[in-house]
């Protein structure tokens, strides 16, 4: 018999994923984040992960300019 079919995930899947699609892209913020929703599974979470680890590696300037623009705006304290 073969085991069910299921659509979730966890982080034994999430964790090393987001690893490996920003490995893959650690130059290009755009292209490591494309690469991540293509992914499907929890695409919040792991273009999070990916974009943190990305933006580190990058730096600031990698961000596409219209991403940021459109971005919520951030509080300052």
């Amino acid at each position: 018999m073969a085991p069910p079919r299921t659509t979730s995930c966890g982080s034994w899947d999430t964790v090393p994923f987001a690893v490996w699609c920003a490995a893959r892209h650690l130059d290009s913020f755009e292209e490591a984040l494309w690469c991540t929703v293509a992914g499907f599974g929890d695409r919040d979470t792991t273009c999070a992960m990916v974009g943190g680890i990305v933006a580190l590696s990058a730096g600031h300037d990698s961000i596409p300019s219209p991403w940021l623009s459109a971005r919520e705006p951030l509080r300052r304290r």
